[in-house]
């Protein structure tokens, strides 16, 4: 009998120190890696579903951990759930909202990781700036320190007007959200030179709080050299909803 719980207590162990060992960031790097590829990701989803709170907190200790990681799993799960029922996207708000993605011992909503996580509990329809109360201690200790609006260009929601899917990684993070940036809003903005008036993208709209107001969006498309100067007026274009799906983006080697 003690041989037996010995070897129980010795298998818990292994599994537990296996667990710890996971290289979460490389494991949402490798299952959108495997959906570009069309290849099984089942492995993938074992491991983040075998997670805990405690892993991704160690993992992930600091904002550059979260949005690496966090940004991989919301795009991978899109193309997962709407590749394998497409009439989903049907009801919008519906799929947004129902929890779908089981990690860390809970199933969060792609909303959950959107405006809970990357957004620092943003309310979803107030324009980015107000906040939600009361959140779960889940959302609160997983949940960034300050909102990278970069993320409205490289979260891919399934619809045409969303941003390709890139895969991103730690080391690199900055300069591969800068890049989709500079490439998302530049097919995306035009600039009329006679009235210095920009059209951009209807993301820049829904969460203008996140990027500082109009006039905060007006400075960003100058600094990222989207327009020659800041606008003195912005526009928003209209926002393709039609169903796209594996809109896949490799990122350059070699980004400084």
């Amino acid at each position: 009998m003690k041989n037996y719980f010995f070897s129980i207590f010795l298998f818990l162990t292994y599994a537990l120190t296996a667990q710890n060992n996971v290289d979460y960031i490389k494991t949402s790097q490798d299952l959108l890696t495997r959906i570009v590829n069309g290849e099984s990701y089942e492995e993938e989803i074992s491991i983040l579903e075998k997670s805990t709170l405690t892993n991704l907190l160690t993992q992930l200790p600091k904002d550059k951990h979260k949005k690496a990681f966090w940004i991989n799993i919301y795009n991978a799960f899109i193309q997962i759930h709407l590749n394998k029922n497409p009439s989903l996207f049907d009801d919008k708000g519906s799929f947004f909202k129902t929890k779908r993605i089981k990690i860390a011992g809970e199933i969060l909503s792609f909303d959950d990781v959107e405006h809970g996580i990357l957004r620092k509990s943003r309310c979803k329809i107030s324009l980015g700036y107000l906040r939600k109360p009361f959140r779960a201690k889940w959302e609160r200790k997983l949940r960034v320190d300050d909102i990278d609006w970069r993320i409205h260009f490289v979260l891919n929601c399934g619809a045409k007007s969303c941003p390709p899917v890139a895969i991103f990684s730690l080391d690199n993070l900055n300069n591969e959200l800068d890049y989709m940036v500079t490439n998302y809003l530049k097919q995306h903005t035009t600039f009329n030179k006679e009235n210095e008036t920009a059209s951009s993208s209807a993301l820049i709209s829904w969460f203008r709080g996140d990027f500082g107001g109009k006039s905060g969006a007006r400075e960003i498309l100058k600094n990222y050299g989207i327009t020659p100067t800041k606008p003195k007026k912005l526009k928003f274009n209209d926002y393709d909803w039609t169903l796209y799906l594996n809109n896949f983006k490799e990122l350059p080697k070699n980004l400084n």
